[in-house]
């Protein structure tokens, strides 16, 4: 089991790079299954779940891989077997987007129910009634979801956002017989990159970065190379951890209009920001400001960062609040954070934050991917050195954090656990 060593205090001060969204990376890989043929994909991180999702779309008959520093091959002209087992899926909730390209392109498809962060119910029954709306017959049988049919395009209007839900019928109905069109749907950054995918393989998309999004059924599509956007979690967290050292960094290959509900919010705590086409700069002179947030939907504050801002204001002058309406296991870190000194209270779905004037460093244990970012940045900020457990998490979703936090000037090493 590997941890983080990290001895704080240092303010981060230079450029860093950020890697392609993983958010946007896997349904990407997973619309790959829709094309007889081979697709690149560009701007790809090296991270656990890709490397996972490549072993699954491999298990199925696909020829995928690594073909460059961040490029993604993929050839799925033959897929001899539509499944996705639970070995390989279990600690993945993106799995569950193979079903809507296996069921449009070969009229079957059977998939684990997903795993992935222990964060609350994050239910696929949208996932399930949109494919059966389109046509599928849908049975779950011994923890797997056993889909047959061929869809044919009808009108859905999802009950809840889902962006999984959003993604995974906006790929079915792209090979589906007919118009489809989905109302409620999620107008993440994410959600647009996918369709936006799809268009260059041959789909017909409309309404991109609306709640009512438009397909036009066609019966194949072509092979295509597509560049994902960069990961506007991964610079919100790396602009974070500028703030909280009292730094000045540049994140590099980024686009500000990705998170400018973070970034108002990190002006409301006293950073100066400036943004430029495809990087931001963040300056934190002093202590940061309490700053009060409410997760939502894109293009509100998401609740991807409300972790990360709750470390800000762990060490912030004065009292914040922090509600998060998406999942509602998501403040486990808190007692976490505690154990460092934080003065966190939680009542419901709302954390208060006093600010106190430090942290100190001490073993803390990760419990999701997001509350692995968060303590990472606690322990930059804390005095002392602290231990992050259960890592693993956090290799989900961030490429090399180590390396690049350490290029910053940050005192952050990967270490292996005394046995």
């Amino acid at each position: 089991m590997e941890q983080l060593k990290i001895r704080g205090g240092k303010p981060l001060h230079g450029e860093v790079t950020i890697s392609g969204a993983k958010n946007a990376v896997l349904p990407i890989l997973a619309a790959t299954l829709l094309v007889a043929g081979e697709t690149i994909i560009d701007n790809v991180p090296r991270l656990r779940d890709v490397h996972t999702f490549i072993k699954v779309l491999n298990a199925m008959g696909a020829k995928a891989a690594f073909t460059g520093d961040n490029q993604v091959t993929v050839d799925a002209s033959h897929i001899t077997n539509p499944e996705a087992p639970y070995e390989l899926v279990k600690t993945m909730r993106a799995s569950i987007l193979v079903l809507g390209p296996l069921l449009a392109r070969f009229g079957q498809g059977r998939v684990s129910l997903p795993g992935g962060c222990a964060i609350g119910a994050r239910p696929v029954d949208q996932h399930i009634k949109g494919l059966q709306v389109l046509g599928a017959h849908i049975d779950i049988h011994e923890g797997y979801i056993e889909a047959s049919g061929k869809l044919r395009g009808s009108r859905f209007l999802m009950d809840v956002v889902t962006v999984t839900g959003t993604e995974n019928l906006l790929m079915a109905a792209a090979l589906a017989e007919g118009t489809t069109i989905l109302g409620n749907a999620a107008c993440e950054p994410e959600v647009s990159d996918l369709a936006h995918c799809l268009n260059a393989m041959g789909a017909k998309i409309s309404g991109i970065g609306t709640t009512t999004l438009t397909i036009e059924g066609v019966r194949a599509l072509k092979p295509a190379r597509y560049t994902t956007l960069p990961d506007r979690i991964e610079t919100g967290t790396h602009l974070i951890a500028a703030a909280i050292t009292g730094g000045d960094i540049t994140t590099r290959y980024t686009r500000p209009d990705l998170l400018e509900a973070v970034l108002e919010k990190l002006e409301a705590a006293g950073a100066e920001i400036t943004r430029g086409n495809d990087h931001i700069r963040l300056v934190q002179r002093g202590r940061p400001r309490a700053v009060s947030i409410r997760t939502a939907p894109f293009p509100a504050f998401p609740t991807d960062m409300q972790a990360q801002f709750m470390a800000l204001n762990t060490i912030a002058q004065g009292t914040a609040t922090i509600i998060e309406t998406i999942f509602e296991n998501r403040f486990m870190h808190v007692p976490e954070l505690a154990r460092m000194g934080a003065d966190i209270t939680i009542e419901g779905h709302t954390a208060t934050v006093h600010g106190v004037e430090k942290l100190s460093g001490a073993p803390v244990m990760a419990t999701d991917l997001r509350a692995s970012a968060c303590l990472v940045l606690a322990a930059l900020a804390a005095e002392g050195e602290s231990t992050i457990d259960r890592i693993y998490h956090l290799d989900r979703g961030y490429d090399a954090i180590e390396k690049k936090l350490s290029a910053l000037g940050a005192d952050i090493c990967r270490i292996r656990a005394a046995e």
